[in-house]
């Protein structure tokens, strides 16, 4: 006996010990053996001679195998018959040829099916007894009957149904069910005829790990399994290696053929003692199986299990059109609760209470647990939600890392940690967004699929053991598939995605009716703005001409406080020596702050003359200013890609690199602070969307002390520092506002994208030659 369960006479056949961790290693093409209810011969096609036979031919038609070795058929057949066979055998493929035989040794000449067909270089001949107790009535009316129930079936789970309550009526096994595989590989039981007392499997879900990819590969190739005992003792082939090959024949479309002892153990534990699977393939992919189990030996004749493959035919090929036929049904549906939608929209002055004031509402488009619709900083909720809290924070996070105008996954927790106390009813969301910057979202939930399936009667049953080995059962099969899509809910359909996106277009064409509506008073606005221009204007003029005046005093007050210092420092007490100190530092600060108001002001007033301009020559001219305090700061300044050609004002363009690259130096506690310099990708979105054509984004990207996102906007603003006025150096808190004036007086924008503890980065815009 082997270490897979197979009795093989070569010792060198043996391999590792296949369990249920490694058996997608196992080989169940080449077992080396078959099912006992039947006998093989495999014949050299050019000899047409006996190359191998099974072990029991002894037992089932007195000729030992070793003795049909090297033999024609002339034992078994009359010449007349052997030339018959001969002529049928040139046409043979991998696809079975039945007929009816009787041997001639035989007394009585018993009856056999001999099952035919021709593959890996051998003649394949496997020989059935005919039991007239196992071939029950073929009742053709009913067949047609069910036919035409599958025909008609209005959906596919009804057309499922059919499939495996006409398999039952067929085989009269006890149970009948269909398995159904998700696009992970993982299955479902979709429908199930039970004999009374047995416990329902419908709804039972398993991992993908059940069924090996060699299997699945198998079924694509062989339509039909079967087993009728599956505590058959497995009959070896004599002998086990093809002599033309060396090795095991390749036995994937042998009847017989010995079946997996882990198959075989997953049987046992389910008290399975026959067996029988139909493949089910749409569009050359395993869709699913019609699966059969006994709970007694059971010997099906070939020409019902043919039947029982001819159904599965039947449904595959039909499947593809009852999916799309379902499909149409559900967008139908679909499109009628989103026109009585649309048009309740467009019948209310505020659009936004007919998403969810009136049936039929957001949530009614399609199947989910929950709604909340976010306008204007308010949230209205149907069915099961987050929090008002937990919303608020799943929005900050679409916010961020969604930039797409509709957003959905089936496992937000596995985009973002926060997600697993989500799972009950946000396991899957989809999101579209309306306005990103005031946060305006509708949202879709769908609660963890693990928490919709359950299992009818006890849950609790003993664990399966074999000689201390846990082996798998039905019930373990669910739990390790529980356990595979945690924190996952159902797929978002295609189809709804695009309601999605339609709802979000039908949205955005009400507001943009309700804009042209307003637009009589955009005019006064107009004048309001010119107004406010002249008066920001007149503003900036007396910040220069304040900040110029104020530049001569202040001046004087500092030196004669230095004069002061000098000159009377002994004759003033501690005290009156740290007061004027004191007097010196402020008035230096003073000067620092007029200075940057005049610089601020003086860019606002000066006229700005784009030319093209190479990036890398500025970055290389910037670079060498601040040479020694890259130096000390043993910071590493690399280049990513090739800089552009802008149009720009290269002194202003210059002041923006020099203060985003000194603040990057600055506000860097990291053991090795690097600075990065380069061209944003298109995709990348600013405070006023993706960049618009004729303009290029460069960042500034460092591995700092980073910025919190409450923060973003205060950063630009004259004189805000998030730090104390000696911390990091120091300084005014002019700078970014300085360099914010400067990139859109060149008609671009500039913003961070940052988290504290992680580094920021700065972006900003600048036309382009082209």
């Amino acid at each position: 006996m082997d270490r897979i369960g197979h009795v093989l006479t070569d010792e060198s056949l043996q391999a590792e010990v296949v369990t249920l961790t490694n058996c997608d290693r196992e080989p169940i093409h080449i077992p080396g053996s078959i099912q006992p209810y039947g006998f093989l011969l495999c014949l050299d096609p050019r000899t047409q001679r006996v190359v191998q036979a099974s072990a029991n031919t002894a037992d089932m038609v007195g000729l030992a195998a070793d003795d049909l070795i090297g033999q024609d058929l002339s034992a078994f057949f009359s010449e007349e018959r052997l030339r018959e066979l001969a002529a049928q055998w040139v046409s043979l493929t991998e696809n079975h040829r039945l007929q009816g035989v009787r041997l001639n040794q035989l007394p009585g000449q018993p009856f056999f099916k001999l099952i035919q067909h021709r593959f890996d270089d051998l003649l394949w001949l496997e020989f059935e007894p005919v039991e007239p107790a196992a071939t029950g009535p073929l009742d053709l009316p009913s067949l047609n009957e069910a036919l035409s129930q599958m025909l008609g079936a209005e959906s596919v789970l009804e057309f499922c149904q059919h499939a495996v309550q006409q398999i039952s009526n067929i085989t009269g096994f006890d149970r009948v069910m269909m398995y159904r595989f998700a696009d992970d590989e993982s299955g479902e039981v979709v429908a199930e005829v039970r004999a009374p007392g047995l416990e329902p499997f419908l709804g039972l879900r398993y991992p993908a790990t059940d069924i090996p990819q060699q299997a699945r590969a198998m079924y694509l190739r062989n339509w039909l399994r079967f087993i009728a005992e599956v505590g058959y003792v497995p009959v070896p082939l004599v002998p086990v290696r093809t002599p033309a090959t060396g090795r095991p024949p390749d036995m994937t479309y042998a009847v017989l053929r010995s079946v997996s002892p882990i198959h075989v153990q997953y049987l046992r534990n389910m008290g399975v003692q026959a067996s029988m699977s139909v493949s089910l393939i749409r569009d050359g992919k395993l869709w699913g199986l019609i699966v059969c189990h006994h709970n007694s030996p059971r010997l099906v004749s070939y020409e019902l299990r043919d039947l029982c493959q001819f159904i599965g035919k039947t449904f595959s090929s039909l499947l593809k059109s009852k999916e799309q036929a379902e499909d149409y049904q559900y967008q139908l549906r679909l499109r009628q609760t989103q026109a009585d939608l649309f048009a309740r929209m467009a019948e209310l002055p505020d659009f936004r209470r007919a998403l969810y004031d009136h049936a039929p509402t957001v949530m009614d488009l399609f199947r989910c647990g929950g709604v909340a619709v976010c306008f204007d900083q308010q949230t209205a909720t149907l069915g099961a939600t987050p929090t008002p809290e937990e919303l608020g924070e799943l929005m900050e996070w679409l916010h961020l890392n969604a930039p797409e105008e509709v957003f959905h996954t089936n496992s937000y927790a596995r985009l973002h940690p926060a997600g697993v106390k989500l799972r009950a009813v946000a396991s899957g969301i989809m999101a579209i967004c309306l306005d990103r910057q005031n946060r305006d979202y509708i949202l879709w939930f769908r609660p963890e699929v693990v928490q919709q399936v359950t299992w009818a009667g006890r849950r609790e049953k003993p664990e399966t053991t074999h000689n201390g080995e846990l082996f798998l059962s039905p019930r373990q099969s669910f739990a390790a598939w529980s356990e595979s899509v945690e924190n996952t809910a159902e797929a978002w359909r295609s189809i709804e995605v695009a309601a999605a996106q339609e709802l979000r277009l039908r949205i955005a064409d009400i507001r943009l009716k309700m804009f042209d509506e307003v637009q009589a008073r955009a005019t006064l606005l107009g004048r309001l703005n010119e107004e406010l221009e002249r008066s920001n204007e007149e503003l900036d003029s007396f910040a220069y001409v304040a900040s110029h005046d104020l530049k001569e005093p202040l001046r004087g007050i500092h030196n004669y406080s230095l004069f002061l210092l000098e000159d009377y420092a002994d004759k003033l007490d501690a005290e009156g020596v740290e007061k004027l100190q004191t007097l010196i530092r402020l008035s230096k600060r003073m000067e620092n702050l007029i200075e940057s108001l005049l610089k601020l002001s003086r860019v606002s007033r000066l006229e700005t003359r784009l030319h093209p301009v190479r990036v890398a020559d500025v970055l290389h001219e910037v670079r060498d200013m601040l040479q020694v305090r890259l130096a000390q700061t043993a910071t590493t300044l690399e280049i990513e890609g090739e800089l552009p050609v802008v149009l720009a004002d290269a002194v202003r363009l210059g002041e923006v690199l020099n203060n985003l690259l000194t603040n990057a130096m600055r506000y860097n506690d990291n053991a090795h602070p690097y600075v990065w310099v380069g061209v944003a990708p298109a995709t990348v979105q600013g405070p006023r969307g993706s960049t618009p054509p004729g303009f290029c984004t460069l960042y500034v990207r460092d591995n700092g002390i980073g910025i919190d996102p409450r923060h973003h906007e205060n950063i630009f603003r004259i004189f805000k520092r998030l730090h104390g006025p000696n911390k990091y150096g120091g300084g005014t808190g002019a700078g970014l506002a300085i360099a914010r004036k400067m990139i859109e007086k060149m008609g671009g924008q500039i913003w961070v994208d940052s988290v504290a503890g992680q580094g920021a980065t700065f972006y900003f815009s600048v036309p382009t030659p082209h």
